[in-house]
């Protein structure tokens, strides 16, 4: 009886765009297509990667701005805590500016802030810019929350030097607002880019900024050493910022904050009128997002091309924005005949593809791929209270269902699923899994040649209902492809090979929770 009521009460709160059977995940969909029926036992070709490479490079100049590099001005960290020691290391060095864009900082980050205290202390030219999520950043509140620890920063240096800009999402206003859950509302869209920029640098990753991801949560981070794609990134992110409400210190209110929404902001703001707000949102991000000339900058001789894409589908009608394009066009590419013979590994924290790049992944026929995917006992969720708790189970289930479909287009030779588990979560040395992207290796090559990092999950909440920020690097320098291949192979040290026979076994068997979660993911799109 309780859950007939929540599945009614929550039916009608249903934002647009996400609705469908639990069943559109388990089932190969034909809307999509491959240009090419490559048989499945395909020889690795000796031609030359170069015309595949450039192949795809041409594909993207059409979908994305365009910045070539230095192979060398990237730099791979590996592991969460090396992840923050690099952040801190920067920003205490910052002399101009500090911008960081995440879902939500932790309440508790007081080593984090302390670090942005004694910068801004030491640096008197240094602004600092933070921008995160309404609906995660104010949770807690009136309790201690993201928005009172950043809210003091603005109160200690005033709104000269410290800004705090909160995203909110128009699919969620009125009535539907005021009576979904806390827990629930951030289901219907979120602040979702990781922009971690520092004078003239940027970290391109999928972590936020709490605890857990500086220690026991791993992810990808790309460190990208150049001016062009920094300032290009902090267009996207002051644009953002002007459609985000500015949080405000102030003793008056109980949780020590308001939020605001500046005159000088794109008007108007989101909760009073969302149609309008989107319209204004599409003419000042349009020229951001689409291809053009001169957002081109190049390095003589560069080998090393960086495409930014960006997902920002909830604020732009039509919607043009180019990651999804990009993914979808690259794999499409690698089912024709000029990339029989590649290879690929696809990872995502939560096993949520859509229907579509799952379809446009076995259709290319690789070689070789692997899909690697949090444990149950590595996911973010394991052991979480209330209908979250279930989602685990509900993403065991949908690599199950891919996993099947693998078996059912005879590719279970050449496509394998992986389960990343370090340890239990919640226990003494348990770490989560929460790392995403792609990379793919081209016919003769022994490492990759393109790779996808940042902020997507690849779910159909990514694609409909969250802003998100990535690259895609698509290089020809040799130690470039080492060092990405090297990426992709220690973050399968702690992957092992799952098969439908694992499935069978009694904890991961299928009972009314997991079809109650499977119903809840359908919901919000991908994850809670």
């Amino acid at each position: 009886m309780v859950i007939r009521r929540a599945a009614a009460c929550l039916r009608l709160a249903q934002p647009r765009g996400i609705r469908g059977s639990a069943r559109d995940y388990g089932r190969v969909q034909r809307r999509f297509s491959s240009s090419s029926s490559t048989p499945s036992a395909t020889p690795v070709t000796t031609q030359s990667p170069a015309a595949p490479l450039a192949s795809i490079t041409s594909e993207l100049d059409k979908i994305s701005p365009r910045f070539d590099v230095s192979a060398d001005s990237i730099e791979i960290l590996r592991s969460p805590g090396e992840f923050y020691e690099t952040l801190k290391a920067k920003i205490s060095k910052a002399q101009r500016r500090v911008y960081l864009s995440t879902l939500y900082v932790g309440k508790k980050e007081n080593d984090l802030i302390d670090t942005i205290r004694a910068s801004l202390k030491a640096h008197p030219d240094l602004k600092v810019s933070l921008l995160t999520d309404a609906l995660r950043g104010t949770r807690e509140a009136p309790n201690p929350s993201c928005a009172s620890l950043l809210a003091s920063l603005v109160r200690e240096f005033g709104p000269e030097r410290v800004e705090v800009r909160m995203y909110h999402t128009p699919n969620l206003t009125g009535i539907r607002k005021a009576v979904l859950p806390k827990r629930i509302n951030e289901g219907w869209g979120l602040q979702h880019m990781k922009l971690y920029g520092v004078d003239d640098e940027i970290i391109m990753s999928g972590a936020n900024l709490s605890d857990d991801y500086f220690t026991n949560r791993q992810d990808r981070y790309h460190v990208l050493k150049s001016k062009n794609i920094t300032d290009y990134f902090y267009q996207v992110y002051r644009t953002t910022c002007n459609l985000s409400y500015n949080v405000i210190p102030t003793d008056k209110a109980s949780d020590g904050f308001v939020l605001e929404w500046p005159i000088q902001n794109v008007q108007p703001e989101p909760l009073s009128d969302p149609q309008g707000f989107i319209a204004s949102a599409t003419r000042v991000l349009q020229p951001l997002v689409k291809a053009a000339p001169n957002a081109q900058v190049s390095e003589k001789g560069s080998d090393t091309h960086i495409y930014p894409l960006l997902q920002l589908t909830p604020l732009l009608r039509p919607d043009t924005s180019t990651e999804l394009p990009a993914l979808t066009a690259i794999l499409r590419k690698l089912g024709t005949p000029e990339f029989a013979g590649s290879k690929w590994t696809f990872t995502a924290g939560y096993f949520n593809m859509t229907p579509e790049v799952r379809k446009l992944l076995m259709d290319s026929r690789p070689a070789s791929a692997t899909v690697v995917a949090a444990s149950p006992w590595a996911n973010g969720f394991y052991g979480s209270k209330g209908v979250s708790g279930m989602l685990p189970a509900a993403y065991t289930h949908l690599s199950r269902r891919f996993m099947d479909a693998v078996s059912e287009a005879g590719l279970s030779n050449q496509i394998a699923v992986k389960e990343w588990r370090k340890g239990t979560v919640n226990t003494p040395g348990g770490w989560t899994y929460h790392a995403k992207g792609i990379w793919i290796t081209l016919p003769g090559q022994h490492y990759p040649s393109i790779s996808l990092v940042g902020s997507s999950n690849y779910t159909k909440r990514s694609y409909s209902l969250d802003l998100e920020a990535n690259t895609m690097i698509v290089t020809s320098n040799p130690d470039l492809q080492r060092r990405l291949g090297e990426e992709e192979k220690w973050l399968q040290e702690h992957a092992t090979i799952v098969t439908r026979d694992d499935y069978a076994k009694t904890e991961r068997r299928v009972g009314l929770h997991v079809r109650l979660a499977m119903w809840i993911v359908t919901l919000v799109g991908g994850a809670l």
